[in-house]
This record gives C-alpha cells, sequence and structure tokens, in this order.
C-alpha cells in the first residue's frame, strides 16, 4: 500500500527558532547584552556568565546543534515527499536574526510560515519570549509593506517522540555506571532555573499558573516510568535546577543540581544519573552547568555520575516534530487530527491563551496568541 501523501498546506515554509549563541570570543558580550537588554543584568554578572563561553573557544555549541538538527528535519521533509517546503532557521539573540530571516522567506514567496521552538515547555522565556520576538519582526516588516502570517507548532514536551528519546537516554546513561553504583542509582532530572515569580504565571491563567514545574514534574515521572521499564526496575528520580542568574533576593526555582548532588551523596545515594530534560540539546547550560560543574561537584565528592543525553536530532524525536508539523497544518486546514501525548497532562494548546505565560516587566504583543492582532501594513 502506497504511503499518505504528507500535507503542510496552508504553510508555505517552516521555520526553525532557537535562542541563538555566539559565534567566537568577539561575540560573546554583544551576545549576552542582547540576551539581557532591559533586564538590569549588572556588568559583572555578564563577565561571569561569559566566562561559561570562553572556557569553550567562546562559541556556544547550539548553532553547530542547530544546523544538524535542520539538516535532519530536512531529510524527514523529504522523506515525506515536502520537498518543496522551504526550512529556515531564525534565531532570537545572534545571527541568523528571525526579523532578517523572515525578510528573505517573504522576499521568496513565503505569506504564511509555521514555526518550531528549540524550546519544549510553557514559560516566559521558553514561549512567550519567542512570540514576543516574533511579534517584533513581524511589525517591522509590517513596517516595510510586508505582510506575513505566522503560527507555530504546539508545546512538544510530553510529546511521545520526546518522552520516549529520553527515556531510552535515561536507560543508556544508567549502564554507564559502574556496577555497584548502577543498583541504586537515582535519577536527577535537571531544567533551567527561572525566578518563581514567572513559573507562578507559566500557562494559561485559567489553569492557575505553575506550568513550568507542573510539566517538568509530568515529564519526569512518565521519563523515569519508561526507563524503569527499560532497565527492569523502578528508578527513583527528582527534579533539579541550574542557570539561575538572578539576584541573591529574588527567589528563583530549587534545589540547585549541585546542591542536590551533596544532599543525596550525604544520605547514601550510591550513584546518579544526571537527565537534563529541560533542554532540547547540549548548548551551554548543559555543556557546563552540567558536564563541567555538576559533574566536578559529584568527583569531588565521590559520588558516580554519568549524564543522560539530550534529544538533539535524534531521528525518532525528528520525526515527532514533523508529525507536530502535518498535526499543526491538519488543523489550520480545519481537520481534526489525532493529537498523541504521554503523561497526564494532555496535548497542550494549538494556540496561546490571552495572557499566558504573562510577561511581568511590560504588556508586549505576542504572535500566536488569541489576543495577537496582526499589524497594519504600511501603504495597504
Amino acid at each position: 500500500m502506497m504511503a499518505p501523501v504528507s500535507d503542510a498546506s496552508p504553510y508555505d515554509a517552516l521555520l526553525l527558532l532557537s535562542f541563538g549563541g555566539p559565534e567566537g570570543p568577539d561575540d560573546v558580550m554583544p551576545f549576552l547584552e542582547n540576551v539581557t537588554r532591559g533586564r538590569g543584568i549588572p556588568r559583572e554578572r555578564l563577565e561571569a556568565v561569559a566566562e561559561h563561553y570562553l572556557h569553550f573557544g567562546g562559541k556556544s555549541p547550539i548553532n553547530d546543534q542547530n544546523k544538524e538538527l535542520l539538516a535532519q528535519l530536512r531529510t524527514e521533509l523529504d522523506a515525506r515527499g515536502l520537498t518543496e517546503l522551504p526550512l529556515l532557521w531564525g534565531n532570537r539573540n545572534w545571527e541568523p536574526y528571525v526579523t532578517d530571516v523572515l525578510r528573505q522567506a517573504h522576499e521568496d514567496g513565503a505569506r504564511r510560515v509555521l514555526t518550531v521552538f528549540t524550546s519544549a515547555y510553557s514559560s516566559y522565556s521558553s514561549c512567550r519570549q519567542y512570540r514576543e520576538d516574533l511579534g517584533k519582526s513581524l511589525q517591522a516588516l509590517a513596517d516595510e509593506g510586508r505582510r506575513l502570517d505566522v503560527d507555530k507548532v504546539r508545546h512538544y514536551f510530553n510529546h511521545p517522540a520526546f518522552t520516549d528519546v529520553n527515556a531510552a537516554a535515561v536507560a543508556d546513561a544508567l549502564g554507564e555506571l559502574p556496577g555497584a553504583a548502577r543498583e541504586g542509582a537515582r535519577v536527577v532530572f535537571v531544567t533551567h532555573s527561572v525566578p518563581d515569580a514567572m513559573n507562578d504565571v507559566s500557562g494559561p491563567p485559567a489553569a492557575g499558573g505553575g506550568a513550568y514545574v507542573r510539566q517538568h514534574l509530568d515529564v519526569a515521572g512518565e521519563v523515569a516510568r519508561r526507563a524503569s521499564e527499560r532497565v527492569g526496575r523502578t528508578l527513583e528520580w527528582d527534579l533539579a535546577y541550574c542557570s539561575r542568574s538572578g539576584p541573591p533576593t529574588q527567589p528563583w526555582l530549587e534545589p540547585d543540581v549541585n546542591d542536590h548532588l551533596r544532599e543525596l551523596h550525604a544520605n547514601g545515594t550510591p550513584g546518579v544519573v544526571v537527565a537534563p530534560i529541560g533542554f532540547v540539546s547540549d548548548h551551554m547550560e548543559v555543556k557546563f552547568d552540567l558536564d563541567t560543574e555538576a559533574a566536578e561537584t559529584a568527583a569531588e565528592i565521590g559520588l558516580p555520575f554519568a549524564r543522560a543525553a539530550t534529544v538533539g536530532a535524534h531521528e525518532r524525536f525528528v520525526a515527532g516534530l514533523v508529525d507536530l508539523v502535518e498535526e499543526r497544518a491538519a488543523q489550520a486546514r480545519g481537520d481534526e487530527p489525532a493529537r498523541p501525548s504521554t503523561g497526564a497532562l494532555g496535548p497542550s494548546h494549538t494556540v496561546c491563551p490571552v495572557d499566558c505565560c504573562r510577561n511581568l516587566r511590560a504588556a508586549l504583543p505576542a504572535a500566536t496568541g488569541e489576543d495577537y492582532r496582526a499589524p497594519a501594513v504600511a501603504g495597504a
């Protein structure tokens, strides 16, 4: 039987939208200034973070990882017959900037673009800020006389592809521990810390906030369950955080992964698998905060340590992303496609509700939301 032909209509381009990162030492401070503009972050804090990048030669690993993901997405799209769908890459904070990419897409004839964020969860920094940057880009293009419509796929934190690949990675990492540590080893799931106040307003207001933590806990439980099936025993787990960057007076999500590793060791845990489920690829927070700092903490206290892989450009994850592209396209055509999910929370919303993941500093237009209104096009 012939496989059904994939259909991405009404979209005429697919955009991978990411965070961005420096390509060399001279880029590091300008990049960090882009990231933190308007937030009042002290210069000394930026210099401290800059050292993380300079530790790796001043180049963020995220750019090469996005290029690999793009290549795998292209392969999967072509395999499904979507050879004519342009695949674009834009960043929020570094080249290629999303405004420039969307301008070129418009010049090439695109009028409706579907976006995949390299962030799987709900919060201001992992969703709405991307939407606000899209809103700024669309305003800039409208001021130039260009009309472009942009949608996004739903949050994929609990898509089966994401949880399956993470579960396999946890099981594989467990096998890397010494035998004596393996049997009683604990899984420490890790994500980027955010201010408590940001978590409190994450997700749709009708759900009462707290979506960022709630989603991570749901995914961690599901990944642990699936990994347990793979290794033949029930894995105990915790959720910890990394990359806190706010002032000491501002509450951020805890525990810090390093503090938690020390506590586990003090309580007799024989080994740990650190699983960065909050991250899609091995960018700086993974390479420095986990592979460097957390690994050094574990070595210092004598705690056997293994780090699970991120989903990266794994073929199962990439196939899941293209499934989400097809799902969103079907919805845009008025169909009701299957929307698979794992865990207890069910599939996420397609269009972000009003005030979803609210910006606590300012009210800015955020594309792909129920309350977004496309800007007037100059000269129209």
